[in-house]
């Protein structure tokens, strides 16, 4: 079996749950490609990475967006003109701007069938539609909540090349408290790499960057964009004190293929 075909059975082989027969044609596979150990040993060594815990402020942070929100629950049973304010806004912002977005796409299909003649107004939707796709995009990126967060770098995927949904994106990677909301913003930032500037930024958030998931994550990218000025970067990420054994083992390989390409 070649290594695409062992590649559909590793997962069930990694967590032991697959059959004999499916087992030793891994194993054999295993004993003569160096490669594909190197690849099981990766995620074998990943199972001995420490479970991130939230910090104490993150903490403190989660009780006082508890406490705002009780206090939100209790202004709205009061018919009061304040409770339509700006922390109302933001709550209604991205529901607001999906509903305008579907209703966009209504009124252009409805256009679209009735005068397919007229480029300028059609052209003026699709304005419409991109803005407001940014808007969903940059607002949802904002929200307090790390899902709504992920359903923001989603979102950002269907605009195209914007300079505010990218700084946006490369912000949420460098700064944002979910490992899995920086991973999401990290793959959505992988289709603007070609792009000098933000290559660099990408490759500049490495010493930052704490969580070991991350940090192979941006070796691996920085290894498939064949990019020689990163092995400089690396050689001195290497040289970071209590790094994981792990992370450290994936630098090295970078550097090694990144000099060897």
């Amino acid at each position: 079996m070649d290594c695409r075909e062992i590649e559909s059975l590793l997962p069930d082989y990694l967590q032991r749950s697959s059959s004999e027969a499916a087992t030793r044609e891994v194993e054999a596979h295993l004993a003569s490609c160096a490669a594909c150990r190197e690849e099981v040993a990766l995620w074998n060594a990943l199972e001995t990475v420490p479970a991130e815990q939230p910090s104490p402020v993150l903490r403190r942070n989660f009780e006082a967006m508890l406490d705002a929100y009780r206090q939100g629950r209790e202004r709205v049973s009061q018919p009061k003109a304040e409770v339509f304010g700006w922390h109302w806004l933001r709550v209604f912002v991205p529901a607001a701007a999906a509903l305008a977005l579907l209703a966009i796409g209504f009124l252009a299909g409805m256009y679209v069938n009735r005068s397919r003649s007229d480029a300028t107004e059609l052209a003026s939707l699709h304005r419409e539609l991109t803005s407001t796709r940014q808007m969903v995009a940059l607002s949802m990126l904002q929200q307090q909540s790390a899902s709504d967060r992920l359903q923001g770098v989603s979102w950002s995927r269907r605009v195209e090349s914007d300079p505010q949904v990218i700084d946006a994106l490369l912000h949420t990677l460098r700064y944002d408290t979910s490992v899995d909301v920086r991973l999401a913003a990290l793959d959505a930032l992988r289709r603007y790499a070609d792009q000098g500037p933000v290559r660099s930024r990408i490759e500049d958030s490495l010493p930052n960057e704490r969580s070991p998931l991350v940090q192979i994550a941006l070796v691996d990218l920085m290894v498939d964009l064949r990019d020689k000025s990163a092995v400089e970067k690396l050689k001195a990420f290497e040289r970071t004190p209590d790094l994981h054994p792990t992370v450290r083992q994936r630098v090295e390989w970078g550097i090694h293929q990144l000099n060897r390409g």
